[in-house]
């Protein structure tokens, strides 16, 4: 179990930020696509950090330039035009890695997409007219109690470590609390948002699986720390670390969120 110092720090933050966030979602439009951008803009950077792109290089400025753009297209155009313009931006930055002789060029470009295509997704979602601030809601809500269901479930049960070589704290416990954490929290805040009785057993199994989504989305991140022997992303948010040790599991997350939304056209929440 985590140090009560360190859980108080963690908890303290989380109360600040938490209130700013769902309103940034309330809102929606300009200012929850703003905040996006600014969670993206330091996550890439911590992105770039990691692997070994350091202070102002004109990779970083590119990559950030980037995100700038996608955020106003699919806010101002659509999504079909900023995921073109994101994947012809991701191929410029590849091959100016490579020209540079960038010894992980490969994780250079991959940064991009990996922060840039959830963010132009959750905003293409909240822009949906009929539920987007309610679907982008019920994401974030369900992704924040993976996490903590994980982590409280995986502290006091313990056991068999979910993958030890990534992430040695992760158990198979942990997992299960997340995916019972979010399957619940899926089900009340479908309730809440004033949905049929029979959509809230299937949001309660979409939160289940988003669970399992978003812990992936957890190890990836970890094996990138794990690669390059970081602990944290950066030191940005006390007691949690940086901007990509909160969203890793929501980067993962929102495009399957996305996914299931144009699969069903909406009807999966009707």
């Amino acid at each position: 179990m985590a140090s009560p110092g360190n859980l108080a720090t963690r908890v303290l933050a989380a109360v600040v930020l938490a209130p700013a966030v769902l309103a940034a979602i309330y809102f929606g439009g300009w200012i929850f696509a703003a905040a996006l951008a600014v969670a993206g803009f330091i996550g890439l950077h911590e992105w770039f950090s990691l692997v070994g792109v350091k202070g102002r290089d004109r990779l970083q400025i590119a990559g950030q330039l980037c995100l700038a753009a996608v955020v106003a297209v699919v806010y101002l155009v659509g999504l079909a035009e900023a995921l073109i313009l994101l994947g012809l931006w991701t191929t410029a930055v590849l091959a100016l890695a490579m020209a540079a002789g960038h010894r992980h060029f490969l994780l250079v470009g991959l940064g991009i997409p990996y922060v840039g295509v959830p963010l132009v997704l959750m905003i293409w979602l909240r822009e949906q007219p009929d539920d987007g601030w309610g679907l982008v809601m019920w994401l974030f809500l369900v992704v924040w109690a993976t996490d903590i269901g994980g982590y409280f479930a995986g502290r006091a049960i313990g056991g068999p470590k979910l993958a030890p070589r990534i992430s040695p704290k992760k158990t198979w416990a942990g997992l299960g609390g997340a995916a019972a954490a979010a399957a619940v929290t899926g089900a009340v805040t479908a309730y809440y948002l004033g949905y049929p009785a029979p959509t809230l057993a299937l949001a309660a199994g979409l939160g289940g699986l988003l669970a399992v989504v978003a812990q992936l989305g957890d190890l990836l991140e970890s094996a990138l720390k794990r690669r390059f022997n970081a602990k944290d992303s950066g030191a940005l948010i006390p007691g949690h670390g940086g901007i990509l040790d909160r969203i890793d599991g929501l980067l993962a997350a929102a495009p399957a969120m996305a996914i299931l939304y144009f699969v069903f056209n909406g009807s999966v929440w009707s």
